[in-house]
């Protein structure tokens, strides 16, 4: 899917969204599974590299279409599909911090060095030795930059 932007190159913006209080209930198969259909429901922004951590998601996405809605508003939807869908699989309780995080990314080298940190997130809080053992990250389409 194309990449739009005001200018010549593409937008892609690095997110971190956290669950309310920081709460360790995000790194399981309900929520991440819950979490990539919403992705895929919510469509005009595209996901690309993404990583769930036990109370945090980081990931990269870039608008999917000319006239994408600001990324805030594509949040706050694929946030309520996901509440409403752990909801229903039985998972009570789970709540979102209001905010979020985002950096509009310079270069593909910034895709490349920030996707480099976060993959080692797991192994710096110690939940693996290699981030290739953490199973909740993924990419849901491939993000690339054009200079």
């Amino acid at each position: 899917m194309p990449l739009f932007d005001q200018g010549k190159r593409p937008r892609i913006v690095f997110l971190t969204v956290c669950s309310k209080g920081r709460a360790p209930v995000m790194a399981n198969d309900l929520f991440v599974e819950a979490l990539r259909s919403a992705w895929r429901e919510a469509d005009h922004w595209q996901v690309g590299r993404w990583l769930v951590m036990p109370d945090h998601v980081h990931l990269f996405c870039a608008p999917g279409v000319v006239d994408a809605p600001p990324v805030g508003k594509w949040i706050r939807y694929w946030k309520s599909v996901v509440s409403r869908s752990l909801r229903e699989g039985k998972l009570e309780g789970f709540a979102w911090q209001r905010d979020f995080w985002d950096t509009q990314l310079r270069s593909g080298d910034s895709y490349s060095e920030k996707w480099a940190y976060v993959e080692m997130n797991p192994v710096r809080a110690g939940l693996v030795e290699s981030p290739d053992w953490w199973r909740w990250q993924g990419e849901e389409n491939v993000l690339l930059w054009k200079e």
